[in-house]
């Protein structure tokens, strides 16, 4: 009799246990937009990124390409409906000299990359190439100006160049170099990072240089609102954002940029790879830091702005590892795993739930560099996991944020926990409802019971991207080992019960 009672004990205490999984769908509540920038990308002229990613050049008969840009990359990006992209730097923003990539490509001056590998570049990829190739891919052009070795004139004459329709000295050459019409460029960066490479700069000194060069980014055009962003805080430099807040005049303010990446410590990054459970559970307790980082931002914009008109714009994001070994350190060339699709879940799930102030975000970088959505060699490309999870996920661009009350149990590792379960939900303009859910636990299953308010829902669907270890990846000899599959971990009836797998990513449809 003992035994059974204890028995029973056991069960109810394992049930009690799965019952603190529990999310609450306000399906009728939902008035913020998510805006799909959230979901933007990163390229920058850092190690196989732009040569050898996006650009192989024209004169290239290997591999297909438009105007020298990969045809396979662009339709790639184009499925996972990519809707910005932040170039050409990071630091290299800070050296680069805009006028030395336009014209005719064999009299265009060389320069050494010095911020990444000591490398030479050609200036072959320039102005009219990304933007060019942002028309090919649908996704607006973000362009980072140089503030640190620039000039003010010479980051107007750039804003004219790709902006002005009319008679001017920048758009005569423009026309001359073979564009008739203006790009209308909308997304500007003053500067990257100016307190580190982008000038090692105090912020109360960068204000100043921010106003000054914010004042004469002149819009010529209804066609283009131009969007001032400036260079925000290195993670949790909360007085970063004080002082830009205060002291930076509204009307020349759109938004305030934050730079967080995940990692076990920059001291020992560690292998993309080749990590243990106690270098993984690490790593994410960094990437969910980005909720604190969001969170207390914010509340120092909302100080300032309580009608949240100044956008938070994440625009440097992702894991962040040794590079793989027999690469050039200055490339950042890493693998992608399981590992990272999690941190792509539940980073994106924590911009959905903040959307009424970050709608712009950036993850660093598009292709070849930290953690990718693509990789290539030669003529190989394959996809990421985290590539993915950004393309289950684009269900919620534009969507409408649905209010979720979540509780969910822990991920226990050596006496230390995080939550397990990340979500957000959206509403499409069709009525269509997704839910993403992210389960972290590197060993345990987690059920889910969500109550959904507000509506009837008549059908539930899902994928699901999910390995047998949290170190598969994709290789150029296994493209396809992590990739979705449809999921069947769900049952609609009063409420919708949902059992993820270890390290999985889910996005549900409901209808």
């Amino acid at each position: 009799m003992k035994k059974l009672f204890t028995t029973v004990l056991v069960l109810a205490l394992v049930l009690q246990v799965n019952a603190q999984n529990q999310l609450i769908l306000h399906a009728d509540l939902g008035k913020t937009k998510i805006s799909k920038h959230i979901y933007g990308h990163f390229s920058e002229h850092l190690g196989k990124c732009i040569y050898g990613g996006f650009y192989v050049g024209e004169n290239n008969t290997k591999i297909a390409n438009s105007k020298g840009v990969r045809k396979d990359v662009i339709e790639a990006l184009k499925k996972m409906k990519i809707p910005n992209l932040r170039w050409p730097g990071g630091c290299f923003a800070d050296t680069y000299h805009w006028e030395d990539g336009i014209g005719p490509v064999s009299q265009r001056p060389k320069m050494i990359n010095t911020n990444w590998g000591g490398v030479t570049e050609d200036n072959s990829f320039g102005t009219h190439d990304f933007l060019n190739m942002c028309e090919l891919l649908g996704a607006e052009p973000y362009l980072a100006a140089n503030v640190g070795s620039g000039t003010v004139q010479e980051f107007t004459q750039w804003i004219q160049y790709v902006n002005f329709d009319g008679e001017s000295p920048m758009s005569k050459v423009r026309i001359e170099n073979g564009r008739e019409k203006a790009w209308n460029v909308k997304f500007w960066g003053v500067g990257n990072e100016a307190w580190g490479c982008g000038g090692n700069m105090r912020v109360e000194h960068y204000v100043d240089i921010y106003r000054q060069y914010a004042t004469f980014m002149t819009d010529w055009s209804n066609a283009s609102q131009i969007f001032r962003i400036a260079s925000g805080a290195n993670g949790a430099d909360y007085h970063w954002t004080e002082v830009l807040m205060r002291d930076i005049p509204h009307d020349i303010l759109d938004g305030v940029a934050l730079h967080h990446y995940s990692n076990v410590q920059w001291s020992n990054k560690g292998s993309s790879t080749d990590f243990n459970e106690g270098q993984y559970f690490a790593t994410l307790k960094s990437a969910l830091f980005m909720d604190e980082l969001v969170t207390r931002h914010s509340t120092i914009m909302d100080r300032y702005d309580p009608a949240k008109k100044i956008a938070l714009v994440v625009d440097e994001w992702g894991g962040w590892y040794d590079v793989e070994p027999g690469t050039n350190p200055g490339f950042l060339y890493q693998q992608n795993t399981m590992r990272d699709a999690m941190i792509a879940g539940v980073t994106l799930n924590i911009f959905n739930n903040h959307s009424e102030r970050v709608r712009i975000a950036n993850l660093a970088q598009t292709i070849n560099v930290l953690q990718a959505v693509i990789l290539t060699k030669d003529e190989k490309m394959i996809l990421t996991p985290t590539y993915h999870v950004m393309e289950m996920y684009n269900v919620h661009q534009d969507g409408i944020l649905l209010p979720i009350d979540l509780k969910t149990n822990n991920y226990q590792f050596e006496g230390k926990t995080l939550p397990a379960v990340s979500a957000s939900a959206s509403r499409d303009q069709s009525g269509t409802t997704h839910i993403s859910l992210v389960n972290i636990d590197a060993k345990n299953a987690q059920e889910i019971s969500i109550q959904l308010q507000g509506t009837k829902y008549n059908s539930v669907t899902g994928r699901i991207l999910t390995s047998a270890t949290l170190q598969d990846h994709n290789t150029f000899e296994n493209p396809s080992k992590v990739k979705p599959e449809t999921f069947k971990g769900a049952t609609l009836a009063s409420d919708l019960k949902v059992t993820l797998p270890p390290f999985s990513v889910v996005v549900l449809e409901l209808k």
